[in-house]
């Protein structure tokens, strides 16, 4: 349970996945590579025509990375190899030939704003607020800044980093295109996502298939470019400076 975990249900052609941590849905490697496995098993499975992305909980949606991991990496390489667990995460939701709705039901930070990034659509409620804290802890949103780019834009992924200790509201993240769709509760949110994910497998499903391709045109080069950017951060992370500051920030 400490490693979390990921479990998925189908039902009528739509697959829900849902996934825990106990820090407030972070995420360890191990789990990352789950998750990743996941999007790729189902992206090739013919029962499957829709997903749900969920996490477990109220409070938090995902708070990124594991600080526990990201302070016992001694080295470059390690440091690589922890980041490019985003990279093939983004990676594997984006090549999914599945759609992926996103349900994000509270706070995201970090990885979290990647993950919800990932996915093709996203119906939040009023709790989900988002933050990028990476400066803060003195790395840097490398990895997941394109996906966050791509759906909020250039100038809003500038001021979310820089205002890295400041949340911004699920509305905010609605009007910058992160979130289709804001409700009033999680119940309600749930609701929307699964009568929306109904309708979507009513649809051809070749359709969705190259409409999904259609969506993700321009990133053809995210495997070497997020392998590139997992390699900055996998330097920032063996520094003195991001030592002490995870340690405080775990404090």
């Amino acid at each position: 349970m400490n490693l979390g975990t990921i479990h998925t249900t189908i039902e009528n052609t739509i697959a829900t996945v849902t996934f825990f941590h106990p820090a407030s849905n972070s995420f360890p490697s191990t789990l990352l590579e789950k998750l990743s496995n996941e999007f790729s098993d189902l992206s090739s499975n013919a029962d499957v025509k829709v997903i749900v992305l969920k996490s477990q909980g109220e409070k938090a949606f995902c708070a990124g990375a594991s600080f526990d991991e990201l302070l016992s990496i001694k080295s470059k390489e390690e440091g690589i190899e922890f980041f490019m667990g985003f990279a093939n995460l983004i990676n594997a939701m984006r090549k999914c030939s599945k759609l992926i709705i996103g349900c994000v039901q509270g706070k995201a930070v970090g990885g979290g704003v990647g993950l919800a990034s990932a996915c093709d659509y996203v119906i939040a409620s009023e709790s989900a607020s988002i933050k990028l804290s990476e400066f803060f802890i003195g790395i840097g949103a490398f990895v997941i800044e394109p996906a966050v780019t791509r759906k909020i834009g250039k100038a809003a992924f500038c001021q979310l980093s820089l205002e890295a200790t400041e949340w911004h509201s699920a509305k905010w993240a609605q009007e910058k295109n992160l979130y289709a769709k804001v409700t009033k509760d999680q119940e309600t949110m749930s609701n929307e996502a699964y009568q929306l994910a109904e309708q979507l497998a009513g649809y051809n499903p070749q359709a969705l298939k190259e409409m999904k391709k259609v969506f993700w045109e321009g990133t053809e080069n995210w495997d070497v470019l997020l392998k590139d950017r997992a390699s900055i951060s996998g330097d920032l992370v063996l520094s003195d400076f991001t030592k002490e500051a995870l340690t405080k920030f775990k404090k």
